[in-house]
């Protein structure tokens, strides 16, 4: 269970027992750490992919690959960027700066793209069917990629860490379900980065323009065979994931609180996984993506913990 951090307090100086003595003005709260924005990170130098590669005929059939130092084969991250699951917010390549500096931690970036929901085929079932066809890919290229598909993990960031746990949990997936594949991409352990992966505790949560405008759009109609639409399109909904799981949330996030990855941990707990909760200390939105971060060492580390490998050395 996550804690709030406890604001410092200042010391007040009690005054001189004396009628003329004048008491000290009280001391100023403590600054609040400033936060990064996007263009603190966009407006570096943009690493880029060993290789990018198109794995189908679709436009968003692509997925950019970033391969380590050494000979493999590699322990895979795969991993799905956010924007509020709308393509004119962003795309892939936000993620590039975090990819970077996973694989120069020793590991291969699998970084999937897939149909917004502002595009067309987007939304329910388009880019659910297109997060799980690209994490899938994987299932065929493994081998001629030297990667190690018995050490995959996952990071989402955002609306991508409701995309990642989605794919984690697609083994829960009901079998009435469109959505639903007899042998998905396993996972060892996936990082929900900031993440929205409760769509209904995310609704009055976050910004309206990212999950309420686009909501009914994103989990899809309701129907006499579908009577309610977060039964496959809510990680929630479909718990016990039977995949470990941990929620990593800056203190100071206004997009995706800690409140929703406690109330995802407690949930998730409940129906018996292993999820925990990682509050980072003076971190917003954009800290958790930025690769000389906090955040981005506690990220990298807990993946490094999923398939037994050691934190890197500070």
């Amino acid at each position: 269970m996550w804690k709030h951090l406890a604001m410092i307090a200042a010391a007040s100086i009690l005054a001189a027992c004396q009628p003329q003595a004048v008491a000290p003005e009280p001391a100023m709260p403590e600054t609040p750490p400033a936060l990064m924005t996007w263009p603190d990170l966009t407006s570096r130098p943009r690493p880029e992919p060993s290789v990018e590669i198109l794995w189908g005929d679709g436009p968003t059939d692509i997925a950019d690959l970033w391969v380590p130092k050494g000979e493999g084969p590699h322990p895979v991250v795969v991993m799905v960027h956010g924007g509020c699951w709308q393509k004119s917010i962003a795309d892939r390549t936000l993620m590039n700066w975090i990819a970077e500096g996973l694989r120069q931690r020793g590991w291969a970036v699998w970084n999937i793209e897939y149909c917004g929901v502002d595009e067309p085929g987007g939304g329910y079932l388009g880019t659910f069917r297109d997060v799980g066809a690209a994490a899938d890919e994987l299932l065929e290229r493994a081998d001629g990629l030297n990667l190690d598909l018995s050490r995959v993990t996952g990071i989402g960031h955002s609306a991508g860490g409701h995309l990642i746990l989605w794919l984690a949990a697609r083994g829960q997936l009901p079998e009435t379900s469109e959505l639903s594949v007899s042998n998905p991409l396993r996972f060892q352990g996936v990082v929900v980065s900031g993440g929205l992966a409760d769509l209904e505790a995310s609704r009055p949560v976050t910004l309206p323009s990212c999950l309420d405008a686009i909501y009914d759009q994103l989990t899809g109609p309701v129907s006499e065979l579908r009577p309610d639409p977060l039964a496959d399109t809510s990680p929630a909904r479909l718990l016990p994931v039977g995949v470990p799981f941990v929620s990593v949330h800056g203190s100071d996030d206004r997009i995706a609180p800690p409140l929703l990855g406690d109330g995802l941990t407690r949930k998730a707990e409940t129906a018996g996984d292993t999820a925990s909760l990682i509050v980072v200390p003076a971190t917003g939105h954009v800290e958790l993506v930025a690769p000389d971060t906090e955040a981005f060492r506690v990220q990298a580390d807990v993946l490094a913990s999923f398939v037994g490998l050691p934190p890197a050395a500070d």
